[in-house]
């Protein structure tokens, strides 16, 4: 197994934990509409806008978490371990690919500061300028696994 597939499978297991399954439409803290294991693409929510099963909420975790790993393993320029690359998927997954493009955390990642770049998850615990004890657990749990060698 490549550290790549390890790392999805870490993440794949630690998103799932974090967003939880609703497999019908619902609003999340803020008010954005979500279904599955955290997605919130309007085309999925149009298409199962009366509720998917587990395998398909599965599915289209697995298949944007791919999505995300690819993105992220492009942007990131220095070698990571496999529990590195699963704290980056999971993050991407909550945060999105365009914030973490042009955060402090990727530039410090790339200048290999990578003791740095983990004390950045810690300023990741917003979403629409309210601190949520959800983000805060998350970040605090990814910059754990961050951290592991």
């Amino acid at each position: 197994m490549t550290s790549t597939e390890l790392a999805l499978n870490t993440a794949l297991k630690y998103v799932k934990r974090f967003e939880g399954l609703k497999l019908k439409p619902y609003l999340d803290p803020v008010g954005i509409q979500t279904i599955g294991y955290g997605i919130t693409d309007k085309e999925v929510l149009k298409k199962y806008k009366n509720g998917m099963d587990e395998k398909t909420a599965h599915y289209l975790l697995l298949k944007e978490l791919k999505t995300f790993a690819t993105q992220v393993d492009d942007l990131v320029k220095v070698k990571l371990n496999a529990n590195q690359k699963a704290a980056l998927y999971s993050f991407v997954y909550n945060v999105g690919i365009g914030n973490f493009k042009k955060s402090t955390m990727l530039k410090l990642i790339n200048e290999n500061k990578l003791e740095q770049a983990a004390t950045q998850f810690d300023r990741w615990t917003y979403a629409s300028g309210k601190q949520l004890n959800g983000l805060i657990n998350r970040r605090k749990t990814e910059r754990e696994l961050f951290e592991l060698a």
